[in-house]
């Protein structure tokens, strides 16, 4: 499989330092400077797992490529580039549709990291065992990674996909957000715990029947979440 990373990315300088780290991790590395020539790239690399996204652009930003891919495409991984200043973006941009978000200035190993764990979610990683997990109205399927509402496909990305059947093998049982992180983004993952409650917020809009009155995914407060069957 080929271990293929998108970096858009519109400073040639910061550009440069992204894709000489991601070289020496053993990646192949697309580059784009333009929202435009990233959703081209991508077309023309439809093997790419992970694609790195800076926010501020000129033309299209970082926000409308990531809803742009995540149109079509669940599986690739993504991950936005923010400024520190910037930390409206860091929600906005997991609401559209990105996995993790890096904060600029990054060290190589940090970087590095956030894109061994997105691309063993995003399809690196040995395919499961056949099964399903049926809890009424969903039905997960973990052979296809796929979910299904009274019959209905949801579309998730690899990230969702890991929270609902973590909830789904759980059901009743309080998870800790700790907990979850370190299930779904792996216990090397150097964020920050609110990265759960932002996918949290974004599978709630997709699965329940009313996000603002959740009945499947329950807030446990002061610690985490339930599945609520």
């Amino acid at each position: 499989m080929a271990r293929k990373v998108l970096v858009l990315e519109d400073e040639s300088s910061i550009r440069s330092f992204i894709v000489i780290n991601l070289t020496r991790a053993g990646y192949e590395v697309v580059e784009a400077e333009s929202g435009e020539a990233a959703l081209e790239m991508l077309k023309a690399n439809p093997d790419a797992r992970v694609a790195l996204l800076d926010i501020m652009l000129p033309g299209i930003d970082g926000f409308e490529v990531c809803r742009r891919i995540r149109a079509t495409n669940t599986r690739i991984g993504i991950i936005m580039l923010t400024a520190r200043s910037q930390e409206m973006d860091k929600v906005t941009g997991l609401m559209t549709g990105a996995d993790d978000y890096v904060t600029k200035p990054f060290s190589p190993a940090e970087l590095t990291a956030r894109v061994d764990a997105l691309f063993r979610r995003a399809g690196g990683a040995s395919p499961e065992q056949a099964g399903e997990i049926y809890q009424e109205p969903f039905l997960l399927n973990t052979r296809n990674r796929t979910l299904e509402k009274n019959g209905q496909r949801v579309k998730l990305t690899q990230v969702e996909y890991s929270i609902i059947k973590m909830f789904m093998e759980n059901p009743g049982k309080a998870l800790s957000r700790e907990e979850i992180l370190d299930t779904v983004w792996g216990r090397d993952y150097f964020g920050e715990v609110k990265i759960v409650d932002v996918n949290i917020r974004r599978l709630r809009l997709k699965i329940e029947d009313n996000a603002q009155n959740p009945t499947f995914i329950n807030t446990v407060w002061g610690y985490g979440y339930k599945w609520g069957f």
